[in-house]
């Protein structure tokens, strides 16, 4: 049975944040954004929400019907960072903590790292995150998600770029035909983040 996709519109906005904010809890970058299980619990929300609405207003949100999982993709032109869709250059990322977290310096820093890893030269989808509830894990859902954005991307001849946040990822993606491009990301004295790229796919590789 297939998984229903729907893409997410302004009423939807507190169920995705909300659905990212449960679903990244645990994941290894945002323990290092907001290191401590309860500051993370009451301010990483903050972050889900900007990435949410920089998604809303510059890409696409899909989102399983039910509300289980969802994955945010920005379309980047050839020579654009990709990172939320905005040219508002370093300023952008100095807002960007300022509206989540002043005092935090790593929201402001997430930003510019992976930024600075972002290929440029190359139109492609950008799979800025993808979340899946946590006691729906395991169903395929974000495979589901994924694999409706690469056989389009796969029709038009376009690639596909993201940052695993974990070698468990890094495995999953590969087998959607990601692969390692360029050293991986070490945040400072945290986890590593790995750049994975991925071109279109001809029917015969397909077959």
């Amino acid at each position: 049975m297939g998984v229903a996709i729907r893409t997410a519109g302004g009423d939807d906005r507190e169920l995705v944040v909300r659905l990212l904010d449960e679903a990244f809890q645990d994941d290894p970058v945002s323990s290092w954004v907001f290191p401590g299980a309860e500051y993370r619990r009451v301010t990483h929300h903050r972050l889900m929400a900007a990435f949410t609405d920089a998604t809303l207003a510059d890409g696409r949100v899909d989102l399983v019907e039910d509300g289980s999982a969802c994955a945010l993709w920005m379309s980047v032109p050839a020579g654009d960072p990709g990172h939320g869709g905005a040219d508002g250059g370093d300023d952008e990322f100095a807002a960007l903590r300022h509206a989540v977290d002043p005092d935090n310096e790593r929201v402001e820093m997430i930003g510019r790292l992976t930024a600075g890893i972002h290929p440029q030269g190359r139109a492609h989808e950008y799979l800025w995150m993808i979340g899946v509830a946590p006691g729906r894990q395991g169903e395929g859902l974000g495979t589901a998600l994924i694999g409706s954005v690469l056989d389009r991307c796969d029709r038009e001849g376009r690639a596909a770029y993201l940052e695993a946040s974990s070698e468990r990822s890094v495995r999953l993606y590969r087998r959607l035909g990601f692969e390692l491009t360029g050293e991986p990301l070490r945040l400072p004295g945290g986890p590593l983040m790995y750049p994975m790229w991925r071109e279109p796919r001809t029917a015969g590789a397909q077959a």
